[in-house]
């Protein structure tokens, strides 16, 4: 059930010309890939490891905003505007990538339109979750948004074991919270209530989905 990445969706050939012009790059946990308000100078291809990207906003505050796992490209909008980057990338575990200049980045999407379509579902799709993640975690009760949280991210990392959904999470409680905008405590609660009644079971960086019907319902 993971979503389909930028990489998995680009065809044998596409996939040849963005490597002909990648570096391959390690990363830290903890290592800041790229900062919100520097100059765009590259653009990150994930080919394994997670990453967080989030926004600070006005008073301070770190607020999460999304997370990418392999397959996925990041800092491409800086890349295409050539304005500053909008938001910040930091490894969440360690992470391998495909580092690619944004000036020849944005030169290879001019010339080749099977890698400028690709981008632009890419962008639909996050332009969509985004909507839909307003929608679902903006409103309603705790424990409302945090059944939608988890539904979310069953639905684009869960895998299937018997009759379970496996959900490898990739950050800790308090990023969770911040991106369902509760408190750690709150979500924490949440959590224990949906464990008490046989919905979920969880352990560390997993939640385990024994009833995803009862989970969307909740969700809505």
């Amino acid at each position: 059930m993971e979503t389909t990445g930028f990489w998995p969706a680009l065809g044998p050939a596409e996939r040849g010309k963005v490597a002909e012009l990648a570096v391959r790059r390690s990363y830290r946990r903890g290592e800041v890939v790229c900062r919100e308000g520097d100059r765009s100078v590259a653009v990150v291809l994930l080919v394994s490891g997670h990453v967080r990207i989030t926004n600070a906003t006005s008073d301070g505050r770190e607020v999460v905003i999304a997370v990418r796992g392999a397959g996925d490209v990041v800092a491409e909008l800086g890349a295409l505007d050539g304005r500053p980057r909008s938001a910040t990338v930091e490894a969440l575990d360690e992470l391998e990538a495909l580092v690619v200049p944004a000036p020849r980045f944005a030169a290879l999407c001019r010339r080749d339109p099977a890698i400028s379509w690709v981008l632009l579902l890419v962008l639909a799709a996050r332009l969509r979750d985004a909507g839909r993640q307003r929608t679902d975690l903006g409103g309603g009760t705790i424990a409302r948004r945090v059944a939608a949280q988890l539904m979310q991210l069953a639905v684009e990392h869960g895998v299937q074991r018997g009759s379970d959904l496996v959900v490898a999470i990739p950050g800790t409680q308090a990023e969770l919270a911040m991106t369902a905008a509760i408190s750690r405590e709150s979500w924490a609660r949440a959590t224990r209530e949906l464990r008490r009644r046989g919905v979920i079971s969880t352990a560390r960086r997993q939640v385990v989905v024994h009833r995803l019907g009862e989970l969307r319902r909740l969700a809505r």
